[in-house]
């Protein structure tokens, strides 16, 4: 009944709710349940006799403003909430523009131009004025221009703006004030606006005609904004704007999840509202509905870093709960099979459904390793914020480069790559190519050889001829080279990489660094031994047969929601999981290398840690890998400063210590394992008399067992392995650093090859 909605409110939450006029700050903690209390205050506004035509509520998610508008309905037990304006910034600004869009020249009905059409635009001008579309690359521009919109910044003054032509001038593109003023004269001339220009727009519609401001100022006597601290300079300034005459403008936030400055977000918005308003009404949102009182320390503790911030501290009725646990382990491979182990065990020891996990990393590139690691334990996950990693774009067309070389054959990834990077084989050629070869029944990869046979002749027919050449230069790689080396030589040669390290967008450096993921794990997998140093086949075919296994398995039903979640910190602000695994806690990776000169870019940071503490309901796991695979290299890194700021009261340590790749994944769990229930112990137990049935019978060393040094070991000598056994070797090559042997052992195991230098053998002297 409506007289009850102020029930099941805390203090401070029904003090935020019976704050009627002027300005109000909430500082909503995580989890303190601040959806509620804005649509409380909304129904208790209209309650009080407020207009529903006299209140705005501006969100950032069209999924928030339908909850708001539901549950507000809901209390209110009638229709009146849908003459609410509810919606977010770009929705409720459009409508207004709508109505008011012949005063600054456009249609009422004027197109809203997606990012992908104004790229679109933005590449036909960069070719109409003759530019480089690789050095201009329309991405960038794009991006660009949004910022300065959302700066409030015109194509006039943003000529004029001696220290942006600078900037410009320095990145070599001086050109890009050109190219604003025209893609603002073309948006203009087709009566369309893009994303920004709702904003611009709505800006210039405020300041340019007084009668509008006064207008809307009038209608709107009740502001209120969600998530306030990821506003940008022209959100604030348009709030500013329309609250100026009531002054009745509640935003409700939370400076310490300030997380979007690449997007424009300043926290400095929420920082300075108690300036920007006369007696603003300050309550702080502090009880946790979410977490256990040890995950919320840890989220307390970490955040009292911070030198800009609201000072609150959350807590909560819920348990105490369990520490944090804090997992060190050799690579990022053994990071992402620990957490699917842990997956696994804590399924098996809780009976947690799979959607119960969500694993939260600070690049999407970062999530290559836990993909590979769930799907070998079969556990159906779900990727968000992104498409999975080998479905991406740039990993797809890289990986069209290696299996061609493979299988020249493949016509269809022939035809992904032949013009990428672009070298000047159009759409027109690869035509003619295609029905010469449906015509003479002949493989695509044949044609090529003989252009002249579609018709090709000049630089279409030159250009085919180096493309051939290239791929079959790194055909005769296969013979000699391992995985890594022919994938090396691909990005360097094709330009591929190159044209991605160009793109100095945030998505080309995002697209570059998947890249460099990709030829990471080509590195480890042409590197890293198996079981106590044998050798198996490093092949770049080995290599792709593996990987098509991973990625044509099942693919995970999108409606089945009993998935794992995988997905950027930034995307799972807002979301909830009962247990959350923070992986790569690295200094340089988390906090990001970017961030490590500048106070406020280090805070921001730190920001990000908070948010991926507060998403967990019951456990947290933080994880770091001590070796990470980055640009080619095996990098060593150091644990992050956010480790460090965590209570050491509220850390289990159990698995700092390093596990052994020779015992697999059992040892990264160290005594836990020993600590399971009997149903856990009885499934070992099985699985392990399971690999003694398949297996050959196990060796067993002498107690003084003692590995030589392997540059003593020549062909003909009797040796024993700590694993194998007693054998004898065949042959050995390779230089002190790599020394690998084939050696002959008995009791069915046959030969091996084994890195001498990694292995333990002994010589039978």
């Amino acid at each position: 009944m409506m007289q009850d909605y102020l029930k099941g409110l805390n203090e401070k939450q029904r003090e935020a709710v019976e704050h009627i006029d002027g300005a109000l700050m909430i500082v909503a903690g995580a989890g303190s349940g601040k959806t509620k209390v804005l649509t409380t205050r909304i129904a208790h506004l209209m309650h009080q006799g407020v207009d529903a035509f006299n209140i705005l509520a501006l969100t950032f998610t069209n999924k928030a403003a339908s909850e708001m508008k539901e549950r507000v309905e809901k209390i209110l037990g009638n229709t009146e909430a849908r003459n609410l304006y509810i919606g977010t910034f770009h929705s409720v600004f459009a409508r207004i523009l709508r109505a008011e869009a012949n005063k600054l020249g456009y249609p009422n009905n004027f197109t809203i131009y997606d990012t992908d059409d104004a790229k679109g635009v933005i590449k036909g001008i960069i070719n109409e004025m003759n530019l480089d579309d690789k050095h201009y690359k329309p991405a960038y521009v794009y991006n660009r221009i949004s910022a300065a919109k959302n700066g409030l910044i015109g194509p006039k003054v943003y000529k004029q703006d001696s220290f942006i032509q600078q900037e410009d001038a320095r990145s070599s593109r001086p050109l890009l004030g050109d190219i604003y003023e025209t893609y603002a004269a073309r948006c203009f001339r087709n009566g369309a606006m893009d994303f920004d220009d709702l904003l611009f727009k709505m800006y210039e519609l405020l300041t340019r005609f007084p009668e509008v401001l006064a207008k809307y100022q009038h209608r709107f006597q009740y502001i209120m904004i969600d998530e306030y601290q990821d506003t940008n300079v022209a959100q604030y300034q348009i709030i500013k704007l329309l609250g100026d005459v009531h002054e009745n403008i509640c935003v409700v936030g939370d400076d310490a999840q300030s997380i979007y400055s690449f997007r424009g977000a300043t926290v400095q918005n929420i920082l300075q509202f108690e300036e920007d308003y006369e007696n603003v009404k300050v309550v702080k949102l502090e009880q946790n509905y979410r977490s256990t009182q040890s995950i919320l320390n840890v989220a307390n503790q970490v955040i009292s870093n911070n030198k800009k911030q609201i000072p609150k501290s959350l807590w909560t009725d819920n348990t105490e709960g369990e520490k944090i646990v804090l997992v060190r382990t050799l690579t990022d491979n053994d990071e992402g099979r620990f957490v699917a182990d842990s997956i696994t065990e804590m399924k098996l020891r809780n009976h947690y459904p799979n959607k119960s996990f969500a694993i939260l990393y600070r690049t999407n590139a970062q999530s290559r390793s836990f993909e590979e690691s769930l799907r070998r334990m079969n556990i159906p996950y779900k990727l968000y914020g992104g498409i999975s990693f080998y479905q991406r774009k740039e990993i797809k067309d890289f990986l069209a480069y290696l299996r061609i070389i493979v299988n020249p054959q493949d016509e269809e990834n022939i035809k992904r790559i032949i013009n990428y990077p672009a070298r000047g084989i159009g759409k027109t050629s690869i035509e003619r190519l295609l029905i010469a070869a449906n015509e003479h029944q002949k493989p695509f990869w044949e044609m090529l050889h003989h252009p002249e046979v579609a018709g090709l002749r000049g630089s279409a027919s030159n250009e085919i001829e180096k493309f051939v050449v290239m791929i079959r230069s790194f055909q005769v790689m296969l013979e000699k080279q391992n995985a890594y080396d022919v994938a090396f030589a691909v990005g360097k040669h094709t330009g591929l990489v190159q044209d991605l390290y160009n793109d100095k967008s945030v998505e080309g450096l995002a697209r570059y660094e998947n890249v460099q993921e990709l030829l990471n794990s080509i590195k480890e997998f042409t590197e890293t031994p198996d079981e106590e140093g044998e050798l198996r086949d490093k092949s770049l075919g080995s290599y792709l047969q593996q990987i098509t296994l991973l990625t044509d398995a099942d693919v995970e039903n999108e409606e089945d929601q009993d998935a794992v979640k995988l997905m950027t910190i930034h995307a799972a602000k807002g979301l909830e999981f009962p247990c959350v695994y923070a992986v790569g806690l690295e200094e340089n990776l988390f906090p990001n290398s970017m961030s490590l000169y500048d106070r406020e870019d280090l805070e921001e940071e730190r920001r990000l840690f908070y948010v991926a503490i507060t998403r967990a309901k019951e456990r947290l796991w933080v994880t770091y890998a001590n070796s990470r695979y980055r640009f080619g290299n095996l990098v060593q890194n150091e644990p992050s400063r956010f480790i460090e700021e965590i209570p050491e009261a509220h850390l289990d340590r159990t698995f700092t210590g390093i596990s052994n790749r020779a015992t697999g994944s059992v040892n990264a769990f160290g005594n836990r394992y020993a600590q399971q229930p009997a149903e856990r112990a009885s499934s070992l137990k099985k699985i392990a008399e399971k690999m003694q049935q398949q297996a050959p019978p196990a060796h067993v060393p002498a107690a003084d067992f003692k590995a030589d040094n392997p540059m003593e070991m020549e062909v003909g000598m009797q040796v024993e392995h700590i694993k194998f056994g007693f054998g004898k070797i065949l042959s050995v090559e390779g230089g002190a650093n790599n020394r690998i042997a084939t050696i002959e052992f008995g009791g069915g195991h046959g030969n091996k090859k084994i890195m001498l230098n990694f292995a333990k053998i002994r010589i039978v002297r």
